[in-house]
């Protein structure tokens, strides 16, 4: 357990069992959750403040919630447990039921022998990065914590109350007969769920990947391997397909073409849409930095601009906030709505915007996604054994600028690391598809060489 900072960009993550992700560790962990925001929340004499707890469909999920509810008893919290869930069905439960916070056991996309933690606000926010820092202190204060106490009691309504939401929310007068759907639920959070929502809208619902036993949670499937989804619609012809991740936030379609839109392509779709109805006072929306340079060409064309922000779900909610914006999100799939969805992240809730769109449009979404047409980008990931700043080693910053200068406006160079894994992040974009692959894997070898694994 070292000194750098437990939580990365999206949570605690890590390898189920080891280190802060280790049962011991989870009991210490809800501890000091409780400690850190039970002291910003007022208490009464009436009852305990009440946690909301859910997982995704890894078999680490259970164990990992038992110890966070033993953790957060003895800090004088109650916990329910929503069972399998999405994180923004928790985050958005733990807002409408009034729960004091939500504690989210899920490592997203990652592969199932990994796990993580996403702790939530009474609002449903993600916490802050000083907040974050004053558990972490609490919890290197006491790593482990010895187990004792019950579990959290489960509620079976809490999904039946999230579907509810789905329909009557984005699916009020949304009506789906005759409509054919793939949809691939990485055997994750939305397994359950996802089917039955667009289901009860009337589609016709070709499910895969929705049998989480434990350990197939995003293997070979969901937003991250789009391939399974695409051959379900080669294979029954549906009219798109939906693909989410393993803990329901991201949103990636298919077109009846078998061609993936990619979260730039729906932000393009959403944008469009809003200014031909004239949703919109203030013409713009937020993307990060990975969003690719297509995206602002295809809305400009249309008088939506683009604010631009880090990478990271939370810094797109942070500019919306600030900017009073409607629609924010970043090329993984991951898209914000403003007030509408109270600014939280959800891919079911993103594929009934997009459907929605088809309808009333009554266009396929191949011809909607169209006015999106990206810059080739490569994107390499790189293991690397630390984490200096790619900025200060000379080799990597010399061959850098070289290239920038080559690349000039029409395209761009974005180095990174992954804030959940050990892993160096090359991007480049440009008009020329064979120049930039070379220039990324140039960049890829010098960090390999510099502080490769």
């Amino acid at each position: 357990m070292a000194n750098d900072r437990i939580f990365g960009t999206d949570g605690i993550r890590g390898r189920a069992g080891d280190g802060w992700l280790s049962v011991p560790a989870v009991t210490s962990l809800g501890a000091a959750i409780g400690e850190v925001l039970g002291a910003r929340i007022p208490r009464t004499d009436v009852a305990k403040p009440r946690v909301l707890l859910g997982h995704d469909g890894r078999r680490s999920g259970p164990e990992l919630e038992a110890a966070l509810s033993r953790g957060l008893a003895q800090t004088g919290f109650d916990t329910t447990s929503a069972g399998l869930i999405t994180t923004p069905g928790l985050a958005l439960l733990t807002k409408l039921d009034h729960f004091v916070m939500g504690v989210m056991v899920s490592a997203s996309h990652n592969p199932a022998e990994d796990n993580g933690i996403k702790v939530f606000s009474g609002e449903g926010d993600k916490l802050s990065d000083e907040i974050e820092i004053e558990i972490e202190e609490k919890l290197r204060a006491r790593p482990t914590l010895e187990l004792r106490g019950n579990g959290p009691k489960h509620d079976a309504a809490l999904e039946e109350q999230y579907l509810d939401l789905l329909v009557k929310g984005p699916g009020a007068n949304l009506r789906l007969d005759g409509l054919v759907i793939a949809l691939d639920c990485a055997h994750g959070g939305g397994s359950r769920i996802a089917p039955r929502v667009f289901g009860r809208l009337g589609a016709q619902v070709i499910s895969i990947a929705a049998e989480p036993d434990g350990d197939n949670i995003n293997r070979g499937v969901g937003a991250t391997h789009m391939e399974a989804l695409q051959a379900t619609v080669r294979a029954h012809k549906p009219d798109l397909g939906i693909a989410l991740d393993g803990d329901g936030d991201r949103c990636l379609l298919v077109d009846e073409k078998a061609e993936v839109v990619h979260g730039d392509g729906i932000l393009t779709l959403l944008a469009v849409d809003a200014m031909r109805k004239k949703a919109w006072k203030d013409p713009r929306l937020v993307a990060t930095v990975m969003s690719n340079k297509g995206l602002h060409r295809a809305l400009r064309a249309v008088g939506v601009t683009v604010v631009t922000t880090d990478v990271g779900d939370r810094r797109v909610v942070e500019a919306m906030k600030r900017e009073n914006l409607k629609l924010g999100g970043e090329q993984s799939g991951h898209v914000v709505f403003g007030p509408d969805h109270h600014y939280i992240g959800d891919g079911i809730y993103t594929a009934l915007r997009v459907l929605r769109v088809l309808r009333d449009a009554k266009k396929p979404l191949s011809e909607l996604a169209g006015a999106y047409r990206p810059f080739p980008q490569v994107l390499l990931n790189v293991n690397v054994s630390r984490k200096p700043s790619l900025s200060e080693i000379p080799s990597i910053a010399r061959v850098r600028q070289q290239f920038e200068t080559e690349l000039g406006e029409d395209g761009r160079i974005l180095l990174r690391y992954s804030g959940t894994e050990p892993l160096a992040r090359v991007m480049v974009e440009g008009p020329d598809a064979d120049r930039i692959r070379e220039q990324a894997q140039t960049l890829a070898d010098l960090i390999s060489a510099e502080i490769g694994a």
